[in-house]
């Protein structure tokens, strides 16, 4: 039995929102902390807006990495380059489709009413390099292979995975 491994790591587009919100929220540290030091409430604020600094930088910041080993593509999502969590493992025997995400091959899969994951960048590029995979009929996925990652799951499943 062969074993195939490929390891791919994608950079989510950072929401501005996200970007606004931890800017915002670590100035009002800051000015709270400052006003806080003779009032104590005003420290019990300054700690609940640190800790929300701290949540949203760790989301303003959020990178994707796909692994892809004998049969099973596993996606983690690592935020702030320091945190790791596991968001789901995908088996390619369950996989009903693969192909680009404006492929017309796809058409038949986008009105259905599924869950829809989005691990991409997020960046709509020309020609399109993010995917989506149709998993037991239920889950819509949409990711960012390599070259290498769909050229092995091709060689695993060479009628479910397209390129156009």
């Amino acid at each position: 039995m062969s074993e195939s491994y490929v390891e791919c790591l994608v950079a989510r587009k950072a929401s501005t929102l996200m970007t606004f919100l931890k800017i915002l929220l670590i100035m009002l540290t800051v000015v709270f902390v400052i006003i806080g030091i003779p009032f104590i409430p005003g420290l019990l604020v300054a700690i609940v807006t640190g800790v929300g600094a701290y949540f949203a930088y760790m989301n303003a910041d959020i990178e994707y990495e796909y692994l892809y080993v004998d049969r099973e593509i596993s996606i983690d999502k690592v935020m702030a380059k320091s945190k790791r969590k596991k968001v789901g493992n995908y088996l390619i025997d369950q996989m009903e489709i693969m192909a680009p995400l404006n492929s017309h091959r796809l058409d038949s899969y986008r009105n259905r009413n599924t869950k829809t994951l989005d691990y991409s960048s997020g960046i709509e590029n020309h020609p399109e390099r993010r995917y989506m995979m149709v998993c037991n009929g239920d889950v819509k996925l949409i990711f960012e292979p390599n070259e290498e990652m769909i050229k092995a799951i091709q060689s695993i499943a060479p009628r479910k995975v397209f390129r156009d």
